[in-house]
């Protein structure tokens, strides 16, 4: 974990790389030490159909939701909110200065006893860090 889930208006595509925003908020995550590499989850959730302040068409806004595994202390989880919240308001700051932008971030935490989980990503990361060491 985190499935990090990156909503955003869709008039965004054309003022910002949304590759470099996905990788930027992916990297920050990895970075925070908190999520092991083989279980962050990061999409691009556009939406077409939005309404946002006054209705201008140039508003604009980004929503990150980092769905995490439920134990972590709240110091920890508003550490690893803020590290990406810092990484993503860095990169969408040429935008916020020249266009109108809402940027938000909250962390869920997801009930272990409803959720199922399957995957061999761990193994597979761990064999390619070894190999590129080798």
């Amino acid at each position: 974990m985190p499935h990090i889930f990156i909503e955003h208006s869709a008039n965004l595509s054309a003022r910002i790389d949304l590759g470099d925003l996905t990788h930027t908020v992916h990297q920050a995550a990895l970075a925070t030490g908190v999520f092991p590499e083989g279980g962050i989850r990061t999409r691009r959730v556009p939406r077409e159909g939005y309404l946002i302040a006054d209705g201008h068409s140039d508003n604009a806004f980004v929503h990150l939701v980092l769905r995490i595994g439920s134990g972590r202390d709240l110091d920890t989880r508003q550490r690893a909110a803020n590290a990406v919240f810092e990484a993503l308001c860095d990169f969408l700051e040429p935008d916020m200065a020249s266009h109108p932008l809402g940027v938000s971030l909250e962390i869920q935490e997801i009930v272990p006893e409803t959720s199922h989980k399957k995957s061999n990503l761990h193994d597979y990361v761990k064999r390619r860090q070894e190999a590129d060491h080798e």
